[in-house]
């Protein structure tokens, strides 16, 4: 495990690299002794410092929870960032691509919470309950530790590279559709790059919210009322740069576009 100077070290770091659209050396490189916990005892000290710096914490990724991602990343199990508001768009965003670092862009849905989930047993069921609407949504990824070799401490502690996360599409309310069997394919610059079904992530989207209700309620945390979850992926990432359009086709959820200057 590392020191609490070493955890503050790093924050500061990965804060700086945010900062500046920069990258620092790997830290499972530099501290192989570092640990889960350490990642989110990272994530949760710029957490703290960009909340005081006034941003409004609006919701939580969830990631690595398809085997499309994992094979992607090589990495086995899901983890979580937070998201601040000045990191949602709406659908037909013009988004600036230099605020960011190895931008890529994911195929998920968002799930709106009108009631709070809480651990230590938090079910699909639970999730459905308290859940308002799902819509479609694309997540921005947004890197500050060198890729290669990566493990899930290294980006749990880059806050899940989170960037951004782009709404649209038609809300539904979860029994309105079979939440396992939504469809979508991602274009870029009109190209199809990739597809996938919502039920690779877990079997259910909904339980990867689950799996973070639970997972929060270890660190002493809840998922409040209001606040947005993105389930993860059910796509592989696809790489973005300046100049590239995005759109995303749900079928009968509807569309989400964007392009990146």
């Amino acid at each position: 495990m590392l020191t609490q100077d070493q955890i503050a070290g790093i924050a500061a770091e990965l804060a700086e690299a945010e900062r500046t659209h920069g990258m620092i050396p790997r830290i499972t490189a530099r501290f192989p002794e570092a640990t889960i916990d350490d990642a989110y005892a990272i994530q949760g000290i710029w957490r703290d410092q960009q909340v005081a710096a006034g941003r409004r914490l609006v919701g939580r990724k969830i990631g690595l929870t398809s085997k499309a991602m994992q094979q992607a990343t090589g990495i086995t199990e899901p983890d979580y960032g937070v998201m601040f508001d000045d990191t949602v768009w709406q659908s037909g965003a013009v988004i600036p691509a230099g605020d960011f670092s190895n931008i890529r862009i994911e195929v998920e849905l968002a799930f709106v919470l009108k009631d709070a989930l809480e651990g230590p047993a938090c079910t699909l069921f639970d999730v459905l309950r308290a859940t308002e609407y799902v819509t479609p949504a694309l997540e921005v990824l947004n890197s500050h530790i060198e890729m290669e070799g990566r493990t899930i401490v290294d980006t749990i502690s880059d806050n899940a590279a989170y960037g951004g996360m782009v709404l649209g599409g038609r809300p539904m309310r979860p029994d309105d559709i079979d939440l396992r069997w939504v469809g979508a394919m991602l274009y870029r610059n009109e190209t199809i790059e990739e597809t996938g079904v919502s039920g690779g992530v877990l079997g259910h989207p909904g339980m990867g919210v689950a799996w973070l209700a639970n997972k929060v309620h270890q660190h002493g945390d809840r998922l409040e009322a209001g606040q947005i979850i993105l389930a993860g992926s059910f796509t592989r990432p696809v790489w973005v740069t300046a100049g590239d359009s995005i759109l995303a086709d749900y079928e009968r959820m509807g569309t989400i576009a964007c392009s990146f200057q």
